[in-house]
Order: structure tokens, then C-alpha cells, then sequence
């Protein structure tokens, strides 16, 4: 293609896919968790990440705010939709860009659990709707559709619980340039230990290796993230977290996020205290007796053949 631009941004969007908490994930983390809402249970994460890249002398920084509705379907599968603000800021001289980025729809599906054992296993895919080309163009996110599927493990523990992910996912642009500069497929494998050394807190550690995006590097390369949760109760988590990349040749990138989660129950009317009748079919009613024998005065044959409930003759009496 003509005017062809080799700056960050296409390596810029695939480290944030990378790096950035996906979506519904166990704030602040990258690795995820087999926790599900439960039947009617209903979760809400906001958070704010910023990555900065620095490499070749110059600086990339991307901020997306992603905000994420989980739903609990069953006790054991959930449903959530993720929309994203993002903003580019590529090093001077190229243009910044902000707007909507890639919203995310997906399920999470907690299919086996041991109680015994303490050990849980989930499957989580995973799709990403397209921005434009234009939104491409400004560093905003991917003009084609994109596909993930994640296995995760949970184990939980005397200190707290592991977690852990083999996760792919494609990496499709719609520009050529950015098809040139990436690879199409983005393997990370993950695992998470979380300690818990009160109620309110937990600390965590998230260390993976993943895929390096570049195609003109290395391809693999890791992570590492120290993560820190304050929940005041139940249903309310406050997350940081700082992410450093691993073995990224040329580059160095550090990822902060900070997010809030908010857990709630829609209540619905017990049924069971006040069940409802159905509604059947009026039967038919025999009219009063005096009604009765007037007809039969007036209209002697009408009653004497007139059927009853049985479907059988009968007399006015």
C-alpha cells in the first residue's frame, strides 16, 4: 500500500489485548478465576488501564476504560458484555485518536467442580466486534472480528487459591499494514496464586508467558503483575494493579490498572408463598330452578331436550 506507516500503534493494540485484564476477568489480574455469579446474580467492573511502551527512543501510551454487565444465567454459567473507551497517544508526530473500542460479548461456563477437592474448571470463549477502518487507522482497536477461548483452572488453597489459563485468541486487523506487522494467533498460558491474609485483602501474583504480537520479533515473551484487592464487603472489590513485561526485546512496556466490581442480586417476588390458580375454562351453570320451570311452561319442548354438563337429555324440574 501506498504511504505505508511504520509507527506503534498496531504493536500498541495487540500489547494492550495482551497485557490488559480481559474482560469479566478476576480484577485486577489477567489470569481469570472459575467464579461464577450464580443464578440471577449480577456483576458490574469499571476499571481504567493505561499501558506505556517505550522503545526505539519513542513512546506509545494507550488508556482504555472498559465496562463490563456479567449476568448469572445458572449457578454455573454466566453471560457479560464489555464495551471500551480507548485513547491513543503515539510518540510526536503521529495523530492521537480516541473513541469506542472493540466490545466484547462472551459466556463462562464453570463445568466441573469437586468440593472435596476444592478444584474447579471453566471454559470462557470469546468474541470481539469490529471498529472501523477509520477507528483502526487512529490506534482505537481491530476493523475485523476477532475470536478467544480460555480453559481455566481453579484451586483453592489453605493460603487462599490458584488460578490458571491456557488462553488463544486471533489477532485479524483490517488494514494490510497491520496484517504485515502482526501475527493472526495470540497464545498466553497463566498462572495466578492469590493469598489471603485477611478477609478484606488479597494479594496476588500473575505470572504468564504469552505471544509477542510483532511478527519481526521474537514470538515468545512473558509477563509478570502484582496485584492487590480491598473488598469493605461482599459484593464491593476495590483492584490494582502494575504489569511489566517479560523478555520483550527492544521494547519495555508497563501496564497500571486500578477498577472497582460490584456485585448485586435483582430481586424477584417469592411465587411460591402466594401461588397463583390458573385460570380455567368458566364451566357451565345450570340456571335457577324457578328460572327453570318457567321455561318449561313456556317452551315445554325446549327443556325436555335440553342437554345437561353430561351431554345426556334432560327435564325442567
Amino acid at each position: 500500500m501506498g504511504n505505508t506507516r511504520r509507527h506503534p500503534i498496531a504493536p500498541a493494540l495487540a500489547l494492550l489485548a495482551v497485557f490488559a485484564p480481559p474482560a469479566a476477568a478476576y480484577q485486577p489480574l489477567i489470569t481469570d478465576d472459575t467464579g461464577t455469579q450464580g443464578k440471577r446474580g449480577n456483576q458490574i467492573e469499571a476499571s481504567h488501564v493505561q499501558s506505556v511502551e517505550k522503545g526505539a527512543g519513542a513512546t506509545a501510551t494507550t488508556r482504555m476504560l472498559p465496562l463490563v454487565y456479567t449476568r448469572g444465567l445458572t449457578d454455573t454459567l454466566d453471560a457479560y458484555v464489555g464495551p471500551s473507551y480507548v485513547r491513543f497517544s503515539p510518540p510526536p508526530g503521529e495523530p492521537k485518536g480516541s473513541g469506542a473500542g472493540n466490545p466484547a460479548l462472551g459466556v463462562k461456563w464453570r463445568f466441573h467442580e469437586n468440593e472435596a477437592q476444592k478444584l474447579s474448571f471453566a471454559f470462557k470463549p470469546e468474541l470481539r466486534l469490529p471498529v472501523s477502518d477509520g477507528a483502526e487507522t487512529r490506534g482505537l482497536g481491530s476493523g475485523r472480528s476477532n475470536a478467544g477461548a480460555m480453559l481455566i483452572l481453579t484451586q483453592e488453597t489453605g493460603f487462599g487459591a490458584i488460578h490458571a489459563n491456557l488462553a488463544v485468541n486471533t489477532n485479524r486487523f483490517a488494514l494490510q499494514d497491520n496484517r504485515d506487522l502482526n501475527r493472526s494467533t495470540l497464545w498466553r498460558l497463566s498462572v495466578a496464586p492469590v493469598y489471603e491474609p485477611a478477609p478484606e485483602w488479597k494479594i496476588a501474583l500473575d505470572a504468564g508467558i504469552v505471544t509477542n504480537a510483532h511478527k519481526a520479533e521474537k514470538a515468545g515473551m512473558g509477563y509478570v503483575e502484582l496485584g492487590v484487592v480491598f473488598s469493605p464487603n461482599k459484593d464491593l472489590d476495590l483492584a490494582l494493579g502494575v504489569i511489566r513485561d517479560v523478555h520483550h526485546r527492544g521494547h519495555r512496556v508497563t501496564t497500571a490498572t486500578a477498577g472497582v466490581t460490584w456485585r448485586f442480586r435483582q430481586s424477584f417476588p417469592d411465587r411460591r408463598a402466594d401461588p397463583v390458580v390458573p385460570r380455567r375454562k368458566a364451566e357451565r351453570r345450570r340456571p335457577p330452578r324457578t328460572f327453570r320451570r318457567a321455561c318449561a311452561a313456556v317452551f315445554p319442548l325446549a327443556c325436555v331436550s335440553s342437554p345437561d354438563l353430561s351431554g345426556a337429555s334432560r327435564t325442567c324440574n
